[in-house]
């Protein structure tokens, strides 16, 4: 197995905090603008969860489609991503909106109950991708959504459909494949 086979498909890279930088600027908006892509998953009042949220680009368009009864649970490893979150949803107004929370390299922790949940380009990272789409399961509500979105250019698509099996053993059912892009993207439901 190459390094690069090695990085990728068996979740022993995390991507550090300060390149993050490099993919979270304004012009990203032209090809993931957060509202655009997720407005039809989510709805003032509910409880989302942006696994892997990296410096929140996605949490604080969660944030303003939440509203002020909603909420959005930022989780992420590195506590330097989530000093970002903070930072940024501070700037807008949005902090008292969404709680960060910091996960450890095999267990996500979330415990609320979720109306949605966002993987966006980070299932790859993942070393245990049996127990992450578990704990997924038991936090999403019945009937609720994850998105799963993985870059094109890291993950082929016979390792996104690997990804997918291991989603559905574990209790999620496809919806509908999604166009994002430069990525591959599935919509997943909770029975």
């Amino acid at each position: 197995m190459s390094f690069t086979e090695k990085v990728f498909l068996t979740g022993d890279h995390v991507c550090p905090w300060w390149l993050a930088y490099t993919f979270d600027n304004p012009l990203r908006r032209f090809v993931h603008n957060p509202k655009k892509m997720l407005n039809k998953f989510i709805n003032e009042g509910d409880t989302v969860v942006d696994i892997g949220c990296g410096m929140g680009y996605f949490s604080i368009g969660m944030a303003e489609m939440v509203g002020a009864e909603g909420r959005v649970i930022s989780v992420d490893l590195q506590g330097k991503m989530l000093e970002r979150v903070r930072h940024r949803a501070g700037q807008k107004g949005l902090l008292s909106r969404i709680t960060l929370h910091k996960c450890s390299s095999d267990k996500l922790g979330v415990n609320e109950q979720a109306d949605f949940a966002l993987g966006f380009w980070m299932v790859h990272e993942v070393r245990n991708k049996d127990i992450f789409f578990n704990e997924i399961v038991t936090f999403l509500k019945p009937g609720a959504h994850f998105l799963l979105v993985e870059p094109r250019i890291h993950v082929k698509e016979d390792y996104f459909r690997k990804i997918i099996d291991i989603a559905t053993k574990a209790g999620l059912k496809e919806c509908s494949e999604e166009k994002i892009g430069l990525s591959r993207a599935m919509l997943l439901v909770k029975a």
